[in-house]
């Protein structure tokens, strides 16, 4: 056979000059501790110009660039224009900060690349500690079921579909769905990830009761008792309350010892979304409110929320092992276990969810944990609590702003309200203000709408926030809906 001329059969992608590629390497590690450490001297959001937009149009790239050409388009197209997220007026969707140590962790996660699905290598017991940890945060034992996942959606479809077979009465899993009448419960305030996720359990959005909520929209626990009640004698079948512990509207946390009585009588699987809040159980300051997370048979974590992990980061806990196991495991013989060797072990995370490749989402949660501790996270959640009543407290001393709903854990909503103007001319204020707030790079705050009200909705999950940050944003809020007025964009 005759050897190719163009080496192409040694042709790899490493770098051709490794000290080169080294350098260039370490410059981008200096700019990102700069990008990081000077985050509140640049705008938090800006519009994207036509000749960045039009950048992202270019045909498939056929031939190589040098890397330096590559890093100065990433300087120059994505760098100025972020989603805000890492700044520490970003306060709009649920979303954290990240760390230095969660960025190390990503970054020794991609230089390992490990496979997740399983096998014998220390990765695979990183995520089976950092579960294990998990775990003891929220008191489940030690003997739970539990797996990392990319977010609160999957950690939620996951949790719901182990429910969804364990209360069927019948292998769900052979036998597929043979009535729709399997039904689920959660107040009207919860996130929409689980709706999703029981249309996709092939039970529609008519196997989602949705319960009415208490002024401090908290699920109404009489409404609940008597919908099953309804539901039962209709032929249907109850298996499963699912529980919020701090609302994405709100922050409102359901009364979960109340629902775990129910589950209990109904002989129910009770579930906890637990997106938002589960890990507050790190502050002493929150703890107390989620008495009852404990008794769940299941339990959603976003890490990459208020434990500030680089996306993404979730987990899912379930308490019978066996239960979780039964509803994933498939092993096909080119997954066979072996007592000895790489492919030995018992437990593979292939077997407790639907992905087989899976990322050392693990590494950045223990590094992170090692670096900072427990306790530590638990102050900073405990300060973005105070945080949101100081945020109240100044809502409430202005005549022209109003609170709109309780503030549940740290999340703040209210709205503009000068006085003499109607429900419409009010929604259309209060768009504007965020508007114009995003638009002047002053901050990101974050909309809702409840009982037909448009609010401003501050979700303080930032480590990286001071008091005077809300300061200035109440400020800026006021001066805009001001001028607004005095412009005549809308008169009372």
């Amino acid at each position: 056979m005759a050897t190719n001329s163009n080496s192409e059969e040694f042709e790899t992608l490493d770098p051709k000059d490794w000290k080169q590629s080294k350098a260039l390497m370490h410059q981008m590690i200096e700019d990102a501790f700069d990008y990081i450490k000077n985050v509140r001297e640049r705008k938090i959001w800006q519009e994207m110009p036509e000749t960045v937009l039009n950048s992202f149009n270019t045909s498939l790239p056929k031939q190589p660039s040098d890397a330096k050409t590559v890093y100065k388009a990433l300087q120059e197209t994505v760098l100025p224009y972020p989603m805000g997220n890492i700044h520490p007026r970003f306060w709009a969707w649920y979303m954290g900060n990240g760390t230095i140590s969660g960025v190390m962790g990503d970054f020794w996660a991609s230089v390992l690349n490990p496979n997740l699905g399983g096998g014998n290598h220390a990765a695979h017991k990183v995520e089976e500690q950092v579960i294990d940890w998990i775990k003891e945060i929220v008191q489940f034992p030690k003997s739970a079921g539990g797996l990392m996942v990319s977010g609160g959606s999957m950690a939620n479809y996951t949790a719901l579909a182990v429910a969804r077979n364990t209360k069927a009465d019948y292998d769900i899993r052979k036998e597929g769905l043979k009535e729709n009448n399997l039904v689920f419960y959660a107040s009207k305030e919860i996130h929409s990830c689980n709706t999703k996720a029981i249309e996709l359990l092939g039970l529609g959005t008519k196997g989602l009761k949705k319960i009415k909520v208490n002024n401090d929209y908290t699920i109404n626990i009489d409404a609940l008792k008597q919908q099953i009640k309804e539901d039962r004698d209709n032929g249907l079948q109850p298996i499963c309350v699912i529980g919020t512990s701090g609302t994405v509207n709100t922050g409102a946390i359901d009364d979960l010892n109340a629902i775990a009585e129910i589950c209990v009588k109904e002989k129910l699987w009770f579930h906890v979304d637990g997106a938002i809040g589960a890990i507050a159980m790190l502050s002493p300051k929150i703890k107390p409110l989620l008495k009852g997370i404990e008794c769940a048979d299941s339990i959603a974590l976003d890490l990459h929320k208020w434990l500030h992990m680089p996306f993404e980061a979730g987990c899912v806990l379930i308490k019978d092992n066996n239960q979780h196991k039964n509803t994933f495991s498939l092993i096909p013989e080119y997954l066979a276990k072996n007592t000895r060797g790489i492919a030995s072990g018992s437990d593979w995370f292939s077997e407790y969810g639907l992905q087989l490749s899976r990322r050392f989402r693990a590494l950045k949660v223990w590094m992170s944990f090692k670096e900072h501790g427990s306790e530590r996270f638990g102050r900073m959640i405990t300060k973005n609590v105070e945080q949101a009543h100081y945020l109240g407290n100044l809502i409430t001393k202005h005549n022209d702003l109003e609170l709109l709903a309780p503030i549940g854990m740290d999340i703040v909503c209210f709205r503009y309200n000068p006085g003499k103007l109607h429900l419409e001319q009010l929604n259309a204020i209060n768009k504007e203000i965020k508007l114009q707030i995003e638009e002047r790079a002053v901050a990101l705050p974050g909309y809702t709408t409840l009982n037909g009200i448009y609010c401003l909705r501050c979700a303080i999950s930032s480590h990286r926030a001071n008091t005077h940050d809300f300061d200035d944003f109440i400020t800026n809020v006021r001066n805009i809906g001001n001028e607004i007025l005095q412009n005549g964009i809308l008169t009372p």
